[in-house]
């Protein structure tokens, strides 16, 4: 019988590079720093230089970069700050951890990305009503690889004066006409937890800006609000990218648009293998697709699911439950004009399939055939 095929593989991963990685563990190890010392400040240039900005700042994990954003934008008790509620749990925790309000907008039902035309309608809704506090700033969150509407997004943002903060925890490699996202707004961020396109072997985040300022902004909130060793200027928190893990992210970056250009070519296959079987994944005008995740949707979801473990081939949804639906957020958090049925109807339909960038060409044809046996 065939071996499972794997929603990630991070073992491969590791053992694709790891002469590379071993030598840069070893690095670290003999160099006897091991925090924020060459390696990271080795790793945050180039990842800047492969975003296309002029910083980036390297942080404990992604939720933390959101927060550190935030906070460099001046987020905090008495704004309201805009995102969706079909996003990981850690987009509205940060708002909430910087003392202000998320408010969640409906998506756009092609992109499953914020709907610029929602969020038009909220931000002037809370803006004359005062419900979540003084509106602030917009979270674009691009889900599963694919870029939100950045023109749109960032036209509202202007014409209502607010801050626009991409979340790029699953973006990496996305772009919109070749430029890369993290680009669009006034700051973005970044995880590496080890599933990402670009994962560590640990938690790992990095905040990306081409504001001088705000960089150095987010250098002193990520240490205690250091502008100078030892005096803290603001209150910061203590959340740095240690040097392993920025020299192994240095090593896993040098063959980051390889791996992409390998899940692009998987997601190709699946786009033509599958789409008499299922709702393949949207793909916007001049936009490149991550594809950190690829996500199909059926209204047969869980029967898709249980015929696909059957044969050997592993399934998730991300997520189960949008975050207003979660225990924690539901009847609290305000919520956009016209409520989120976008939203709620995609929660009952999405299941994401095996993506990564070591999966082999059979595997791809596995996948394809244990979904069309099941819709057959």
């Amino acid at each position: 019988m065939s071996a499972p095929i794997s929603m990630a593989a991070l073992q491969k991963g590791y053992l694709a590079y790891r002469e590379e990685i071993d030598v840069a563990i070893r690095r670290v190890l003999e160099s006897g720093w091991y925090i924020l010392g060459r390696e990271v400040t080795e790793f945050e240039e180039a990842f800047a230089r492969w975003c296309g900005v002029d910083h980036a700042v390297g942080v404990g994990n992604g939720t933390d970069a959101l927060v550190i954003a935030l906070r460099a934008l001046d987020v905090g008790p008495g704004d309201a700050v805009f995102t969706v509620s079909h996003t990981a749990v850690a987009t509205i925790a940060a708002v909430e951890m910087t003392g202000a309000t998320p408010v969640l907008v409906d998506i756009d039902p092609e992109t499953h990305t914020l709907d610029p035309a929602r969020l038009e309608e909220a931000v002037a809704h809370f803006a004359r009503s005062g419900a979540a506090g003084e509106p602030k700033a917009v979270i674009a969150v691009h889900i599963y690889g694919h870029p939100c509407h950045m023109d749109a997004i960032r036209n509202v943002c202007d014409r209502h004066g607010l801050k626009l903060l991409e979340d790029c925890a699953q973006a990496h490699g996305a772009t919109i006409g070749g430029r890369c996202v993290g680009t669009f707004g006034d700051i973005a961020a970044y995880s590496f937890y080890p599933t990402k396109n670009l994962g560590a072997f640990g938690d790992g985040g990095a905040v990306v800006t081409a504001d001088s300022a705000l960089a150095e902004r987010c250098r002193a909130l990520r240490q205690y609000g250091w502008f100078r060793h030892y005096h803290s200027d603001i209150a910061g928190v203590n959340s740095r990218l240690d040097e392993i893990q920025a020299a192994i992210l240095s090593v896993r970056l040098r063959h980051l648009d390889t791996e992409i250009a390998v899940r692009r070519s998987v997601a190709a296959q699946y786009n033509v293998g599958l789409a008499k079987s299922v709702i393949v994944p949207h793909i916007a005008s001049n936009v490149g697709h991550a594809y950190h995740l690829y996500v199909v949707r059926t209204k047969a979801r869980d029967s898709l699911a249980s015929a696909l473990n059957d044969r050997g081939v592993a399934s998730a949804i991300h997520y189960p439950l949008a975050v207003h639906q979660q225990n924690a957020y539901a009847g609290r958090v305000p919520i956009g004009v016209g409520g989120l049925p976008v939203t709620e109807r995609l929660y009952l339909e999405i299941l994401s399939l095996p993506m990564h960038a070591f999966l082999s060409q059979s595997d791809v044809v596995r996948v394809i055939n244990a979904v069309r046996m099941w819709s057959g």
